[in-house]
């Protein structure tokens, strides 16, 4: 994971004269429902607009026009799919862009567990996918080190509400 930034495709955000990354970055995913619906593509694998509605309980409306922000700004991407004896209809993937936002959803996760954890207990953990070893989100001085998001999984405890036993 290079600190360059001229090999990453641009992204758009309505505020992207903003001098701030902070900012430019909330411009994107700075609503809830935005970050809701990323938490279920990334770490649920929701693909499908009848997903995310069954999940988050989210109103068609606002499902859609988030969702057109999240593609029209290069986190998510369209691909057409059709159910057998049905129309075709449009799924939703995350682009390079979007994966790299499970750093972002890893550290309000871990933020949430560590100070304002449900009463049930943490719903889920992250680790490695490989071994299954716990993972913090931190500051870290030697990028060649870093776990790559294809080698991380946010995995359910028996505390979430959809929790399967490996």
């Amino acid at each position: 994971m290079s600190s360059s930034t001229s090999t990453r495709p641009a992204i758009t955000t309505p505020a992207e004269d903003a001098f701030c990354s902070i900012e430019r970055t909330l411009g994107i995913v700075g609503e809830r429902w935005t970050f809701l619906i990323l938490r279920e593509s990334l770490t649920n694998g929701a693909t499908r607009f009848d997903e995310f509605i069954d999940t988050l309980g989210i109103a068609p409306n606002i499902l859609t026009a988030r969702l057109k922000k999240l593609v029209e700004s290069g986190v998510l991407e369209k691909r057409e799919y059709r159910a057998e004896g049905s129309r075709p209809r449009m799924s939703y993937h995350p682009t390079e862009a979007g994966k790299q936002l499970l750093v972002v959803l890893g550290a309000l996760g871990q933020w949430g567990d560590d100070y304002i954890p449900p009463a049930r207990g943490v719903t889920q953990t992250r680790e490695t996918s490989q071994d299954h070893k716990r993972l913090r989100v931190g500051f870290v001085e030697d990028p060649s080190v870093l776990k790559d998001v294809d080698e991380i999984e946010f995995v359910n405890t028996p505390a979430h509400p959809r929790y399967e036993a490996a």
